[in-house]
């Protein structure tokens, strides 16, 4: 049977037993086929559209939640062949050298704010203060290439360094802020209002991020009531399904079954090194290979320093990454389902497993 999403319960089903129960335990798995009658003078349009008229009359959509920590995803692979509008790498290209003119970080001494601790220095980048804050602490790393597709292994592991060091600062300045968070948004479609390359960063205080949050304490109940890693069978069981990847570093990199959005893949590791740079320089590379141009990157790890009461057993460093998109798509990868209900993904997590 082809490795495939779409035959995602029978693929669970044939798993060996041990694996197969904690499959069950983490995943409610469901497949419906939704039915379309077109009339026939559609027919010709759906042909050229979807490449057959029966992808539309009968479509096979799987449900997939994570009943741990309440993700899940709705995968239809119809989806990604919806009217879109054409557009070529060469229209993307020429917005970003028009955007050199008006560049805000082209000289971040005389145009961004500093941090009241000043600023860092890194062999590929320099940090300043965000202008308009998600938090009392939150920077941003801006790289010295301006082009944000012209990210390399090395410009990687500066960013991850020289973020945590200023997140060390920021911790130093104010004894309550304990939970460091980085993230990268490129071009506009993940939200990026700068075109030039740049990362932010926040060290937030009191409490973690709501959503920090909500997977700490999903992997702490976890091993409450099963007496094992959450993390440690998330890993076995996309394993088993031929979507990790145990990398350098002891990183293991998986194509999440519960997508956020297209192409989502997490990285696990024990720290935001300069392994998991190069996991995530990997991951980015196959991303450019397929097309993308713009993501998010959002990474995450316990607090340096543990306080009374505190459960961050077994939790590690996290990264993940999606793809936003063709930035140059009028039309938002993002709805009233995905806010307020379930993902809605187009792309099948085995096919992105077998391009990593």
């Amino acid at each position: 049977m082809e490795d495939s999403i779409v035959n995602l319960e029978v693929l669970v089903a044939a798993l060996p037993r041990e694996t197969r129960a904690i499959a069950r335990r983490i995943y409610q798995i469901s497949t419906t086929v939704g039915h379309t009658v077109p009339p026939p003078e559609m027919y010709a349009w759906i042909e050229r559209q979807f490449g057959s008229l029966g992808r539309v009359e009968e479509q096979h959509i799987v449900k997939v939640t994570n009943v741990v920590t309440f993700e899940g995803a709705l995968f239809n692979e119809l989806r990604a062949s919806r009217p879109m509008g054409a557009r070529t790498s060469r229209d993307l290209e020429a917005r970003i050298v028009a955007g050199r003119a008006d560049d805000t970080f082209g000289d971040p001494l005389t145009g961004t704010p500093a941090d009241v601790f000043g600023r860092l220095k890194g062999q590929h980048s320099i940090t300043a203060s965000n202008i308009a804050k998600y938090d009392g602490f939150h920077g941003v790393l801006i790289f010295d290439e301006y082009n944000p597709l012209a990210f390399t292994r090395e410009s990687i592991a500066d960013a991850l360094a020289t973020a945590q060091r200023w997140g060390a600062m920021a911790m130093a300045a104010d004894a309550r802020a304990r939970y460091f968070f980085f993230m990268w948004n490129c071009l506009w479609r993940s939200g990026a209002s700068i075109l030039h390359g740049h990362t932010q960063m926040t060290v937030t205080s009191d409490f973690p991020y709501a959503k920090v949050e909500q997977l700490r304490r999903a992997a702490h109940q976890y091993r409450q009531q099963h007496g094992q890693s959450y993390f440690a069978d998330l890993i076995s069981i996309h394993t088993a399904l031929g979507l990790a990847k145990a990398l350098a570093g002891g990183i293991t990199a998986f194509a999440s079954l519960t997508p956020v959005k297209e192409k989502e893949v997490w990285l696990l590791g024990a720290a935001l090194d300069e392994n998991m740079a190069a996991a995530i320089y990997r991951v980015l590379s196959v991303y450019r290979s397929l097309g993308v141009s713009s993501f998010n990157v959002a990474a995450y790890l316990p607090p340096n320093q543990l306080v009374d009461g505190d459960t961050w057993t077994d939790f590690p460093a996290i990264v993940r990454l999606v793809d936003r998109g063709d930035p140059l798509n009028q039309t938002a990868d993002i709805g009233a389902m995905e806010l307020f209900a379930q993902s809605v993904v187009s792309s099948d997590p085995f096919k992105l497993a077998t391009r990593l």
